[in-house]
């Protein structure tokens, strides 16, 4: 055997060696972050604790769970606009999200916020006919 045989050999170890670490890790991490995501999905608490802040949403016609809850993100009510859709999707209100003005608080969880925005809004002008 040359020597140019044994470093060849050796760099073609190191470089399988470091590929699997790499391998592995990339796995460990993706697999840790999709268990953290999915255990949001049931368990996500609400952002403040105690009497929170009211804040008021518009939410219209054609919005999609996605566009609400990337509303609600950067109004403040929830952390994940997109963990929002998912947890909207996973809830009994699938699909009921209604268009209004909803005052919603910094101390509700999802599934609040999910059962107030299904219901109508309360509407405070009286239809005359």
């Amino acid at each position: 055997m040359s020597v140019k045989y044994v470093i060849g050999a050796t760099a073609q170890i190191i470089i399988k060696v470091v590929v699997f670490a790499y391998l592995i890790m990339f796995i460990f991490r993706t697999a840790i972050a999709a268990y953290d995501y999915g255990y949001r999905v049931f368990t996500e608490p609400p952002l403040s604790y105690g009497d929170g802040r009211i804040i008021s949403v518009y939410i219209e016609e054609d919005n999609s769970a996605l566009d609400v809850g990337k509303m609600l993100q950067e109004k403040g009510l929830i952390r994940d606009g997109r963990l929002f859709m998912i947890q909207e999707l996973l809830s009994e209100h699938h699909g009921n999200i209604q268009p209004g003005v909803y005052d919603l608080n910094t101390n509700m969880t999802v599934q609040e916020i999910l059962t107030v925005i299904a219901q109508e809004p309360e509407s405070d002008e009286e239809t005359a006919e």
